[in-house]
């Protein structure tokens, strides 16, 4: 299974370059490196173009369809992969590869596995997604959708309530730094 981190946001809400924030004296993008790296022998970084992390070399994806989100993303890192994917964001700093390898495993048969709410909503970007589901990742991307939730709609799809794998109701396994409010409140309760 190859590692996806989603790195190829604007962060317009933020204001700046969010991956560039600190944790623990960390970026973000260096934290989710770091932690996903020493878990899983391939981790590759989407990004939206050439300019962004150079640094990264030839770990870095592009997307073959610009502009279009986290779906062209994952498509880029499917297209490279070539074998099972597990999707992160950059910004998702307790993202667990353990928890990761958790929720793989409890996919079977199908051709998706992701978390879901007690209200049924999915988190797309805390994923485990078979190679199966790239035709119909692009035939999306090519007719101008970008959604993940039309994507795992579409697909074969195990849902996994993050009880299943041992997270309470107040879990930080999907929490991400969106705004500068998100980013203080995460730095306070870490008591940074």
């Amino acid at each position: 299974m190859t590692v996806v981190i989603l790195a190829g946001g604007q962060s317009r809400r933020m204001g700046r370059d969010k991956l560039q924030l600190t944790l623990a004296g960390e970026t973000l993008l260096d934290r989710a490196l770091r932690r996903w790296g020493e878990a899983f022998p391939r981790v590759l970084v989407s990004v939206a173009g050439p300019e962004r992390f150079p640094e990264l070399g030839d770990r870095r994806v592009f997307d073959a369809f610009p502009g279009a989100g986290p779906l062209a993303g994952l498509h880029a890192g499917l297209l490279r992969a070539g074998e099972d994917v597990f999707l992160t964001g950059a910004d998702m700093p307790f993202a667990s590869p353990e928890k990761a390898l958790a929720l793989a495993s409890l996919c079977g048969e199908a051709d998706a596995c992701c978390l879901t709410d007690d209200a049924g909503r999915w988190e797309p970007l805390f994923a485990f997604y078979r190679p199966a589901v790239l035709p119909k990742a692009e035939a999306l991307l090519s007719s101008g959708r970008r959604s993940m939730g039309a994507l795992l709609a579409s697909v074969r799809l195990r849902e996994v309530r993050p009880a299943e794998l041992g997270e309470g109701p107040d879990s930080l396994l999907t929490r991400n730094v969106n705004n500068p409010e998100d980013y203080e409140k995460l730095r306070l309760e870490l008591g940074e």
